[in-house]
């Protein structure tokens, strides 16, 4: 790999050779402005000291006639991510010469200019040149080694969106109501209808849009502003000697089990709207493609798939502001979701496919990230232990560590001290416990005056710390 590594960088053309094989081969133009001065990077913009940004997302009903431009802005944005991402691999592939962001910009121009893709000037360039910085970003986290090779973007996939900046839109706040007001977007005449359910934080600017469409047709528009956030006030034992602490074992027969023995139902919503949604796909297959009433019968399955997201992130967003109000420290096993949710192979297949399906309906993963952000705004502790440890299995009276246990178990006698535990409560108990002496472990090690981390990851401390 290193080898082969270097030999591209050997073969890799760069200085003079490099902007005539842009400008001839791949048609990329030269800098037309400041041709004297030296190109800089561009450097992003930092937000203000004590700020974090927050993204407040609104129900929005555009017209007839704006919903047709965004419409043509989201398959603007679809075709220019895809030409920049083709350009960008033909040159590599053909030329060995690297584009850039600001390459693409460039050539960005010429395709508005040319004769066969004018239509792009039917949209403004900022929300283009968005597009092409959603692909340079992809291309760097591919070289980073986080993610894939990025993939085109098609119609029937990808999600309808496009991002304005602050050039690209234009607000004002409502005086008599603070907080809201209106929002008019590039190439729009009138100011887009918004359902304010909240408002925005008083006198702060938004720093950028994101108009999106979902597959039921609904508009929304997510508002990214930087707001300066209070933590809450600290929350001890009622001794005071502790933080008070918590731990989570998430699961499917209750979606969470909380170290005192409380759980929180699973909704399993899929099952509740199973028998429903397969009459509609059977419905949507009985129609000809091609015909209204097919997409009627789809736009009728996207409506019901909504109304689904919907309930499942409200119960989410609900439960976990309650957990992080009502405590210091949580504790969470660190999960593996996409091994757990991977495609069900040989025998057992019905079973493992159904288990996937659970999982999934569960949503572990955005109930971790949202337990994650919310303890960084609000001041909390987010304890994560090592996916290998035996919360499970270990009797949370004695220490003794059991066999393991099949998932059709629930309840199980402990061999050494004869108590006889919940399997989620015993598991919920020893996170607790394993958590709290990873937290004393850090807050013991952290210099005078320092705040204790918003997270603490197993996997990220010194095994000389876990051992201690």
């Amino acid at each position: 790999m290193a080898e082969a590594a270097e030999k591209d960088e050997l073969i890799r053309i760069t200085g003079a050779e490099a902007e005539r094989v842009k400008r001839e081969a791949l048609g990329v133009p030269d800098r037309a402005k400041h041709q004297q001065r030296v190109a800089v990077p561009m450097q992003r913009r930092t937000p203000e000291a004590d700020t974090r940004q927050r993204v407040y997302r609104y129900r929005c009903y555009p017209t007839p006639t704006q919903a047709e431009q965004l419409i043509k802005t989201f398959g603007a944005c679809r075709w220019t991510y895809n030409e920049g991402l083709a350009l960008r691999d033909k040159a590599w592939r053909e030329h060995r010469v690297s584009l850039g962001f600001a390459e693409s910009c460039r050539a960005l121009t010429g395709w508005r200019n040319a004769e066969g893709t004018r239509w792009l000037q039917e949209v403004s360039s900022t929300v283009l040149q968005q597009a092409l910085r959603h692909l340079d970003t992809a291309f760097g986290r591919f070289f980073k080694g986080t993610t894939k090779h990025p993939r085109p973007k098609k119609k029937s996939r990808s999600r309808d969106s496009a991002t304005y900046v602050r050039t690209g839109f234009r607000w004002l706040e409502d005086p008599e109501r603070p907080g809201t007001g209106l929002i008019a977007l590039a190439k729009q005449s009138g100011p887009l209808r918004i359902r304010w359910s909240r408002p925005l934080p008083t006198g702060v600017r938004p720093v950028k849009l994101t108009v999106s469409r979902d597959r039921a047709g609904r508009f929304f528009v997510a508002v990214l502003v930087e707001e300066r956030i209070e933590p809450l006030p600290p929350v001890f034992l009622r001794d005071g000697s502790a933080p008070k602490a918590v731990g989570l074992d998430l699961g499917l027969t209750a979606l969470v089990t909380l170290d005192d023995g409380e759980k929180v139902d699973h909704p399993r919503l899929l099952k509740k709207y199973g028998a429903k949604l397969a009459q509609l796909q059977r419905s949507l297959h009985r129609k000809k493609r091609g015909s209204s009433n097919r997409e009627k019968a789809r736009q009728e399955i996207a409506r019901l798939y909504a109304l689904i997201g919907d309930v499942r992130r409200d119960a989410l967003d609900q439960l976990t502001t309650r957990l992080v109000r009502e405590n210091q420290v949580l504790v969470v096993e660190d999960l593996s979701i996409a091994s757990l949710v991977r495609s069900p192979r040989g025998k057992g297949r019905r079973r493992k496919a159904g288990l996937n399906r659970a999982i999934l309906d569960a949503s572990w993963g955005e109930l971790l990230k949202q337990l994650l952000y919310k303890c960084a705004w609000y001041g909390r502790t987010l304890v994560i232990v090592d996916r290998f440890f035996p919360s499970t299995r270990r009797c949370s009276a004695c220490g003794v560590t059991g066999p393991k246990l099949d998932l059709a178990v629930r309840s199980w006698s402990c061999g050494g001290c004869g108590a006889v535990h919940d399997r989620d409560v015993n598991a919920a108990r020893n996170l607790r416990e394993e958590g709290m002496r990873m937290y004393e472990l850090v807050a013991s090690a952290l210099p005078p005056g320092r705040a204790m981390p918003f997270m603490i990851r197993a996997s990220e401390m010194p095994d000389v710390v876990l051992t201690a």
